[in-house]
């Protein structure tokens, strides 16, 4: 799989975030006591524009394409993890697995650690 065709995955990816995030959005303002699924809207929105931006950002080669991509399924995995732990909390009564949304919240850490990195990094030629 080509750097741009990853870069199309993780795009339709962001597409599926924002649609879910919007949905959660919803739902937190109307649901009572849903304080969880408004978080893990606000996660889910805000990622969903970083890995459209950070994909661009790559597939120009503004940041080094390879920790970019990575960096930007970083955001995705971390934003999954994180808010599907919340939803499931919320209408399961349980989450995901023991520190999920700990995890998830990791993962995105290092993940803009990683773009940061990618930009900072000297070109070579």
């Amino acid at each position: 799989m080509s750097p741009a065709d990853i870069a199309r995955v993780l795009i339709a990816c962001a597409g599926a975030m924002g649609a879910a995030g919007v949905a959660l959005a919803a739902a937190g303002a109307h649901l009572p006591d849903a304080e969880r699924l408004t978080t893990a809207a606000l996660m889910l929105l805000l990622h969903a524009a970083a890995v459209l931006g950070a994909a661009a950002l790559a597939e120009r080669s503004i940041v080094l394409p390879t920790p970019g991509l990575i960096a930007t399924a970083g955001f995705v995995l971390g934003a999954s993890l994180f808010a599907g732990d919340l939803v499931l909390r919320v209408f399961a009564g349980h989450g995901l697995f023991p520190r999920a949304a700990p995890s998830g919240g990791i993962v995105l850490m290092l993940s803009w650690l990683l773009l940061a990195g990618a930009a900072a990094w000297p070109r070579k030629g």
